[in-house]
């Protein structure tokens, strides 16, 4: 255990902005005029009603959301979006899934409870290394919508530019790179992301919906797995995750503000995917990625490292290092430095350089 930070490269709970944990630490006790924490004053509060209005504003404008959209702030994280989104939407029907990865086919499986789920296309054959051209989509025309998931944290794949549906409404799950660059949000009817890995802490998910899609959400359904009710009740239907939601309108406010944007956002987090994809492509194959170089994720870097017992070695040394989280999800092994937007430049080159010394002591 340490007593000083470290880098954490863990794919979430992640890494926060060091200025927003400072400022959240300054008004830890009493956030300016509520005369308490954030954790303890009413959600209905104008203190927080504030916090709120924030949140959802600077959402909308990193995303250029015009008023045709609702933002959301629902339990459940992402997991609960699988299900919630096919009950609104699904509703006995048929839906077109994109199968990239671990995320995808989680969704897909708790989709098919609501309706029948058709594989648009899959990569399970190829142990997901890729995601597919337009070309290779075998789309539904009568599907409801068409699901993707955005970024692979597991196998470290992201689609480079949305899935061309044919006007179908396109669904995604963009938790794990949210945020991370310029997203042209009309091409989406619903996107949604759990917090906890590039705006947040856990505890909810954001949902970016289009607001014609209330129309299709029917009658019944269970209040806080409504869209429409989570909709006329401004997400506080139920007491929402409050301390969540307060550091979501601080990072969002910090990639306004301080980063200047997600087109600057987008260069930075290119640049700093570069120096350890670099560092992989010149081991001459002590390092090896596992997503092909034109699937590759600038979030989740994943590779393995020589033998099996340097890898031991390698995450040993790299915790002891004060490198810590990369170690690749339990489901493939490996090694995945997570280096979501709150990931400093100063940390992706400390991993690099200790890539380049491991490499050459053990190479």
């Amino acid at each position: 255990m340490s007593d000083s930070r470290i880098f954490n490269f863990s794919a979430g709970p992640a890494t926060l902005p060091l200025p927003v944990l400072e400022q959240a630490q300054a008004e830890l006790l009493c956030y300016p005029g509520a005369g308490a924490s954030v954790m303890e004053i009413s959600h209905r509060s104008k203190a927080f009603a504030g916090i709120l209005e924030e949140a959802k504003s600077n959402l909308k404008t990193l995303l250029g959301a015009s008023d045709e959209y609702h933002v959301l702030f629902t339990p459940g994280g992402a997991t609960m979006q699988f299900s919630m989104l096919a009950m609104n939407f699904l509703k006995g029907g048929t839906a077109d899934y994109i199968n990239v990865g671990s995320w995808a086919s989680k969704a897909m499986k708790e989709a098919a409870r609501c309706g029948t789920v058709r594989t648009a296309w899959s990569g399970k054959n190829e142990n997901y290394v890729r995601v597919p051209a337009n070309s290779e989509l075998d789309l539904d025309p009568k599907a409801a919508y068409v699901h993707f998931t955005s970024n692979e944290t597991i196998q470290g794949i992201q689609f480079s530019s949305e899935p061309e549906v044919n006007g179908k409404p396109l669904f995604c799950d963009a938790s794990s790179d949210f945020l991370c660059r310029p997203t042209d949000i009309n091409k989406y009817a619903l996107l949604y992301a759990g917090a906890q890995k590039n705006i947040g802490p856990s505890g909810t998910a954001v949902v970016i919906l289009r607001k014609d899609m209330l129309d299709q959400v029917p009658e019944n359904l269970p209040p806080l797995l409504d869209y429409k009710n989570m909709v006329e009740n401004d997400s506080l239907y139920n007491t929402p995750a409050t301390f969540t939601i307060y550091i979501i309108s601080l990072v969002s406010r910090w990639l306004l503000k301080e980063i200047g944007g997600l087109e600057k956002m987008y260069a930075i987090n290119k640049d700093k995917a570069k120096l350890l994809y670099d560092a992989v492509d010149a081991s001459g194959g002590f390092y090896r990625g596992h997503a092909l170089p034109d699937s590759r994720s600038i979030m989740n870097v994943t590779f393995r490292v020589g033998t099996e017992e340097q890898e031991k070695q390698f995450l040993s040394q790299a915790a002891a290092a004060g490198l810590d989280g990369l170690k690749g999800h339990r489901s493939v092994g490996g090694c995945r430095a997570s280096i979501y937007n709150a990931m400093p430049m100063e940390g992706v080159v400390a991993l690099r350089d200790f890539m380049l010394e491991f490499q050459r002591v053990n190479g």
